[in-house]
């Protein structure tokens, strides 16, 4: 005559107040456990039983029904009366199991203690009495337990589901704070690999006496000042206007270097520039470009960074490509500036996010990005 619904929020243990707050009494929470699906459970069956021994009773239904439903809600509310008590010498489960076993027979007692006014001997020596006590208890006993149970093992299967699921969530949660921690350090290891390749290049001009060593250097410090507040942002994406800047803050600094040897084009559809995108990913990718394959080159090249929105799809594609040495050398597949640019693009801009290098005809390299905009 236990129900059906005793299950899982239901059953959860539950918490502890603050420490400022009282804690309900017993019997308070007992009535915020039960819910509309317990009782009608209960009453549902208590009907049904009284149904089904009505044609062997001396008495009217609704005299029955009446010790049915009582024995029922009995059953109801000392099950979830004993699943909130704090269990020490037995398994909560157990002590539920115990306890319906118990009330069953002891509320039919009840009920037919209040028909004789509580004379034990006028029970006794009635033996209608007696045969109705047992089928009454009989059943309360057996439905109870086999719907205690049930509830029981339905109880432990939401708590494991409500527990995988709170894995999965602190599993993400970890998951989200590891990838931060990475793309910053990956931000961190960018950082000093382009700024001390800049810097390389101004002593360079420095030792040669060079006259475009001043203007250099008056552009690096410009740069640096448009740089650094952006490169302190670590993990966090700024759009890819941003990003923009820089790599033409970076070209021009090239462009002073070497005038005669390095072209320049830029070219990234409008509706891109607001996209957000990892810091230092592209300007990777355009060092690598001038590095690998324009300032070792006698005849130097230029570079090209483009991009284009598919407005169909929402794939973007951005593209750095120079008319340099090529993949011949090697550093452009590898190296630790492209291995953190593909990490970080990842991080941001989504699992199905690419980078790919590719030969660019007739000469030099091409390096490709391609990631869908609602995923960045």
């Amino acid at each position: 005559m236990a129900d059906g619904g005793i299950v899982g929020a239901e059953m959860a243990t539950p918490m502890d107040p603050p420490a400022n707050e009282q804690p309900p009494s017993v019997a308070r929470r007992v009535l915020r456990e039960l819910n509309h699906g317990s009782v009608g459970w209960a009453l549902g069956l208590a009907i049904a039983v009284a149904l089904l021994l009505n044609p062997m009773f001396m008495r009217p239904l609704p005299v029955l029904l009446g010790r049915t439903l009582f024995v029922a809600l009995m059953l109801v509310l000392v099950f979830h009366g004993v699943g909130l008590l704090r269990q020490t010498l037995l398994p909560r489960w157990l002590a539920q199991t115990i306890a319906v076993g118990l009330t069953a027979p002891l509320a039919t007692a009840i009920v037919y203690l209040v028909d004789t006014s509580g004379s034990v001997a006028s029970f006794l020596e009635n033996p209608y009495r007696i045969n109705g006590f047992l089928w009454i208890a009989g059943c309360a006993l057996a439905i109870g337990l086999i719907v205690a149970l049930g509830a029981l093992v339905r109880e432990r299967d939401a708590l494991t589901r409500s527990q995988a699921l709170q894995f999965e969530i602190e599993r993400g949660r970890l998951e989200r704070q590891a990838l931060d921690a990475r793309l910053a350090l990956l931000t961190a290891q960018i950082e000093p690999h382009f700024l001390f390749n800049t810097l390389a290049n101004v002593q360079a001009l420095v030792d040669t006496g060079s006259p475009r060593a001043a203007p250099v250097l008056k552009s690096l410090i410009a740069y640096l000042r448009a740089a650094m507040p952006r490169l302190q942002e670590g993990a966090a994406a700024p759009a890819l206007r941003d990003e923009l800047d820089l790599v033409r803050a970076y070209l021009d600094l090239m462009h002073l270097r070497m005038p005669d040897r390095l072209q320049v084009q830029i070219d990234v559809d409008a509706a891109l520039h607001g996209v957000r995108f990892p810091p230092m990913v592209l300007l990777t990718l355009v060092e690598n470009a001038v590095r690998h394959g324009i300032d070792p080159s006698e005849q130097g090249g230029a570079v090209e960074v483009g991009g284009r929105l598919d407005a169909a799809t929402q794939r973007a594609r951005l593209w750095v490509a120079d008319t340099g040495l090529g993949l011949r050398g090697g550093p452009l597949n590898a190296g630790t500036g492209l291995q953190n640019a593909r990490e970080r693009l990842r991080g941001t801009c989504g699992a199905d996010a690419q980078l790919e290098l590719t030969p660019n005809a007739p000469r030099g390299a091409r390096a490709e990005i391609a990631f869908s905009v609602h995923a960045a």
